[in-house]
């Protein structure tokens, strides 16, 4: 599976939902799923303005994962203005000039520990040894509960 490295807190905050776009200075084809990985550096300075936390944001790892199903492109520093609120970054970056619209996000419970690379970057995961239909299915409902409820 495809994979993206994005400085902390920007993967918190795709991961999370509260991220929808993802500036790059580059356009890709790729569309559909991709792996989420928080490399080992934080943007203090963005933790600062959007008051986040450092010490709870996990680094080294992949966290979730989200689909891209779009890409917008930026033509003006308005543009990436007007965006704000779905980007969480600032003008300065207008050189990022494309924006990578995204779905469908889901944080890992339990984060991959994996060294990141620049673009996007194949993975493969271990598959999962459980083939008992009803164990998979106590997990499936397990994690519904735990959505629902917020613990177990």
């Amino acid at each position: 599976m495809k994979c993206l490295s994005i400085s902390q807190p920007f993967a918190n905050l795709i991961v999370s939902g509260k991220k929808t776009i993802e500036l790059r200075k580059w356009n890709t084809n790729l569309r559909g799923e991709f792996l989420v990985h928080a490399p080992l550096k934080i943007r203090t300075h963005y933790c600062n303005r959007l008051k986040i936390s450092k010490k709870n944001l996990v680094r080294g790892a992949i966290i979730g994962k989200v689909e891209i199903f779009d890409v917008k492109k930026y033509n003006s520093k308005s543009e990436i203005s007007a965006d704000y609120k779905k980007h969480l970054t600032s003008t300065d970056f207008f050189n990022n000039k494309y924006g990578f619209v995204l779905k469908n996000p889901k944080s890992f419970k339990i984060p991959i520990p994996y060294k990141g690379k620049l673009g996007f970057f194949d993975v493969k995961l271990p598959k999962t040894k459980i083939r008992i239909k009803e164990l998979t299915s106590d997990i499936i409902d397990e994690e519904q509960r735990y959505r629902l409820v917020g613990h177990h």
